[in-house]
């Protein structure tokens, strides 16, 4: 007679047990599907969490790699239309200086020339010191003022840094923001130090008759402003192929952004139809439990010996 309870009341633990366990998995199936997440808390899957972790981790480090891959796209192209105005504005002055070597066109006509030089001069300056969309100036290197400042008698300085700094873009990627202003406008004439603003000046002092022979000043400015279209087209093909770079890292960006995307959803997000299968069978399973239960219950000591 005790084994027979012992037995009964063994059964009715498991069973209540049973039914419990089925109770805990249909409500938490049940979350899963209304609130499309696995789990709530960490401690329902440690292994699950810390993947979510590591995936948020990076995802906001791709944020701001977004971020700075955008800006600093928007950085080069500015720089890059500033260099294609000073290429423009050097083409200019290579034509007023090649007039004025070549043709006898008498002071007036000078004058006509040096003006024209001086106005080419002054937005030279102005592109110079041009700055991004968000005010930073764009060939001062890592100084936040400006790149070129100009004295009482004309003469312009580089006051930047000999370098612009890098941007990281991606991960173990970082591009340089820019270019410097000394590699832009700066060149060697000769094997001495020169700069656009030097030549351009130096030709409008020679056709207001500092030079005694105009002509063969202009002639001679001809090789700098040669020398400072190279040094443009140059800082131009280096800009253009960071741009380009830019572009590539930022599709490469998307891939991995979609890829982490995925991530996240394979290891949190739940799958419904799954779910909805377990939840009608762990529905079916209580069901079935809770008969078997209520059968074997209602039977009498009598019942069990007949």
């Amino acid at each position: 007679m005790s084994s027979v309870t012992n037995s009964t009341g063994s059964f009715f633990n498991r069973s209540l047990a049973q039914m419990a366990d089925l109770r805990v998995g249909i409500e938490r199936t049940r979350a899963q599907i209304a609130t499309g997440r696995k789990f709530e808390r960490g401690s329902q899957d440690p292994a699950g969490a810390a993947q979510l972790r590591s995936v948020a981790r990076r995802e906001a480090l791709a944020a701001v790699e977004g971020e700075n891959a955008a800006r600093l796209g928007q950085d080069l192209g500015a720089a890059a239309t500033e260099v294609d105005a000073v290429t423009a504005l050097l083409q200019r002055a290579r034509e007023l200086a090649v007039q004025a070597a070549n043709t006898p066109i008498g002071e007036r006509g000078r004058q006509a020339i040096a003006f024209e030089l001086e106005q080419l001069s002054q937005e030279l300056f102005t592109r110079a010191n041009g700055t991004s969309l968000t005010g930073e100036p764009l060939f001062a290197g890592q100084s936040s003022g400006q790149a070129f400042t100009q004295d009482a008698a004309g003469t312009v300085t580089y006051v930047g840094t000999p370098e612009s700094g890098a941007v990281p873009v991606a991960p173990g990627t970082a591009i340089e923001r820019g270019l410097p202003g000394n590699e832009v406008f700066e060149f060697n004439l000769n094997g001495a130090p020169s700069s656009a603003f030097a030549v351009l000046g130096g030709l409008v002092t020679a056709l207001q008759g500092g030079a005694p022979d105009p002509m063969a000043a202009a002639n001679a400015a001809i090789e700098g402003i040669d020398a400072a279209l190279d040094t443009a087209n140059r800082a131009n093909t280096i800009l253009g192929t960071r741009m380009a770079w830019v572009e590539q890292v930022q599709q490469q960006q998307g891939d991995r952004s979609i890829a982490l995307a995925e991530r996240r959803s394979r290891v949190g997000d739940t799958d419904i139809a799954d779910a909805i299968a377990r939840l009608q069978q762990s529905l079916t399973a209580l069901e079935a439990s809770q008969a078997a239960f209520a059968r074997v219950s209602s039977l009498t000591l009598f019942d069990a010996l007949r």
